[in-house]
């Protein structure tokens, strides 16, 4: 079984979801944006999905719900948060929620890079 190529980033912040995809593309990932975590659960299929990057704080759903609900559907897909808001308490329910990655914007690229490889070492 081979590695899924794809991953989806979630952030209410247009500008955030543009240069992410840039930096994936350029990671040689395959990309899809979505503004919401709602827009994600609705229409995402899921199947071929190596790895979903959340920010944190979104309207209507959250990152850490989008987790929770996450893990409910595909257990397996692991999660990357990527927030301008971190809190010490948020990090740990990411982490202790399993979260691969919990990052502070601005992101280094490369850190973001380590976090997929890990990723993709586990798989």
């Amino acid at each position: 079984m081979s590695f899924p190529s794809r991953v989806s980033v979630i952030d209410d912040d247009e500008s955030v979801r543009v240069a992410s995809s840039s930096l994936l593309r350029s990671l040689g990932w395959e990309v899809s944006l979505y503004a919401s975590a709602e827009a994600f659960i609705d229409t995402d299929p899921l199947d071929g999905l190596a790895c979903v990057i959340t920010d944190l704080n979104m309207p209507g759903m959250s990152g850490l719900q989008l987790q929770q609900r996450l893990h409910a559907l595909a257990p397996d897909v692991p999660v990357m948060f990527v927030t301008a808001f971190a809190s010490e308490a948020a990090r740990r329910q990411a982490l202790d929620g399993g979260a691969v990655c919990f990052l502070s914007k601005p992101v280094d690229g490369t850190t973001v890079a380590e976090c997929l490889d890990r990723i993709r070492q586990a798989f």
